[in-house]
């Protein structure tokens, strides 16, 4: 009988990773599955703590004989917003304590886009303190001081470029990120978006962070920088092509963020006709520059598949699928509107997206059978999320559920916004301290590998009413273990030993015949070793 080792958070939804089954009672019953059962303990009458008697035992298949898909190495990956370059956190990428926490999540891809995006213009030369956006007078006479000072610093290290910033010029900074958000939200419900300048300095900086990191970085380019009849204009992105050649910056591309939203955004549209042949002229401009002739192009980032962004998916596929390596879409699950915990927790919620995967998949399998699908954006919430709400480890019932929809589902990569920047969405809040969507990241990647295992309830013994909340409620995802990171959990609180240092992961093993207890609102992490499933050989 294999030995179990349980690994339990006391947070919410359920991971099964490796054969992870809910119980240490798990025994091969053929040579297609394992089946195994767990209790879930049920609300008890008064308040009471329940007893044995008042669980409910829930009884599951895993089928080990052979996975149903095999994930991208990088299939949880990471997003950054240009809005910190206005906001001045662009700058303190080069922390120690990011970076190492970046890396923690590594490998992974690092997109560098969303909604400012299409406002986006380079320019080739070192930064000026007039492209640094609004501040008080003191930013610019001691703050921009600082920076030039810590940018000389670095500059004179050879590999990864590292700081560790004063605590006083971090406040400044968050000091002066409040006061540009400000700004930038202003722009966003007037619907007057001002540009943003990407110098070569800002792109050094970003590249620096990505490669430190261990990421790949995808960076994002303005669409909406048009022509007068209407067509892209590429002089800014060319010019960007061949800084980055000459710095052999191993970077992927894509063209605008939710092109479908562009009527309502800025009064102008662009058809999926046009975009079809934006992408094309994009291909091309990649091919003339020689070291990224072989770069992969991802897009189309349309938005949530609701009428007008499916009916553009769909003349986009059909006019230059074949362009994309893998096709984008964005997904966030609520908006400022939502003021409740209880509604993070909602099944019609977190069953949503399922629906949009089903809807998306559908018009890309219509053109281009095979094709890589990605989440090239997925959040709690939208607009900078909600404070207290989808910053907390509420927000980790979407999160964890949403990475086993979109593994048993086929999506190849997941994007999730944003690693770190000013708001309520991020894995790393502005004091650099991870957020708990961080620790369930860093677990999933440790722990949970790319081939994914069909998992059912088999049953459930000692029913209760109604015996579908189990099937509502409880999520089940299995996973054959991580090759490469091998790591246990038992649910002890996670914190940052340093700036370098992770802690340590201790793992908490229980004897062979043990039925596990699952308490409501939990996610688990359970591992069960020297099974030997034939599914997870190499």
């Amino acid at each position: 009988m294999p030995k179990s080792s349980p690994c339990v958070f006391p947070w919410s939804s359920l991971w099964l990773a490796s054969l992870a089954t809910l119980v240490v009672q798990s025994v091969l019953s053929s040579s297609y599955s394992s089946s195994s059962s767990s209790t879930y303990p049920r609300t008890a009458a008064g308040g009471k703590r329940p007893g044995f008697m008042e669980r409910t035992l829930v009884l599951l298949d895993v089928n080990t004989r052979s996975p149903i898909r095999v994930l991208n190495d990088n299939f949880l990956s990471l997003q950054l917003d240009p809005s910190i370059i206005k906001d001045g956190w662009l700058d303190f990428l080069s922390s120690k304590r990011l970076v190492t926490l970046a890396r923690g999540l590594s490998p992974a891809f690092l997109r560098f886009g969303g909604k400012r995006t299409d406002f986006l213009q380079f320019n080739n030369q070192k930064n000026l303190a007039k492209f640094r956006g609004p501040g008080p007078d003191y930013y610019l006479k001691n703050y921009e001081d600082d920076i030039v000072r810590s940018d000389i610093a670095l500059d004179k290290q050879k590999g990864c470029k590292v700081a560790n910033h004063p605590d006083i010029m971090l406040e400044l900074q968050r000091e002066k990120a409040a006061t540009t958000q400000l700004v930038l939200l202003k722009e966003q419900l007037s619907n007057i978006y001002s540009n943003i300048t990407i110098t070569a300095r800002s792109l050094d900086k970003l590249y620096n962070f990505a490669d430190c990191a261990g990421l790949h970085l995808i960076l994002g380019l303005n669409a909406l920088h048009r022509n007068q009849d209407n067509s892209w204009n590429t002089s800014s992105t060319l010019s960007l092509l061949k800084y980055g050649a000459g710095k052999k910056y191993n970077i992927s591309w894509e063209l605008g963020n939710e092109p479908n939203a562009y009527r309502s955004m800025v009064g102008r549209a662009v058809n999926s006709t046009q975009l079809a042949q934006d992408y094309t002229k994009l291909r091309t401009l990649l091919q003339s520059v020689r070291y990224y002739h072989r770069a992969h192009l991802y897009g189309p980032n349309a938005g949530r598949p609701r009428k007008n962004a499916i009916l553009l998916l769909d003349g986009f596929m059909k006019n230059a699928g074949s362009v994309v390596d893998a096709v984008t879409w964005q997904h966030y699950y609520m908006d400022g509107r939502v003021n409740k915990v209880e509604d993070f927790l909602k099944t019609r919620l977190l069953d949503m997206l399922t629906e949009q995967i089903t809807k998306v998949t559908k018009v890309v399998n219509t053109h281009t059978p095979g094709k890589k699908v990605w989440l090239g954006g997925l959040g709690p919430a939208w607009a900078g999320g909600i404070s207290n709400l989808s910053d907390t480890y509420a927000a980790g019932f979407l999160w964890v559920n949403a990475l086993g929809m979109a593994a048993v589902q086929g999506i190849d990569v997941v994007l999730r916004h944003s690693f770190f920047d000013y708001g309520y969405t991020h894995l790393v809040d502005q004091n650099f301290n991870p957020l708990p969507d961080y620790w369930f990241s860093l677990v999933f990647k440790r722990l949970v590998g790319p081939r994914v295992l069909a998992v059912r309830v088999a049953g459930l013994q000692r029913k209760p009413q109604p015996g579908r909340v189990i099937r509502d409620k409880l999520r089940i995802y299995a996973h054959c273990t991580s090759y490469y990171k091998y790591v246990q959990l038992n649910g002890e609180k996670l914190l940052m030993v340093d700036n370098e240092t992770f802690p340590e992961l201790k793992p908490k093993t229980l004897r062979a015949g043990r039925t596990i207890a699952m308490p409501p609102m939990t996610i688990g992490f359970y591992v069960i070793k020297n099974i030997n499933a034939y599914a997870c050989r190499r």
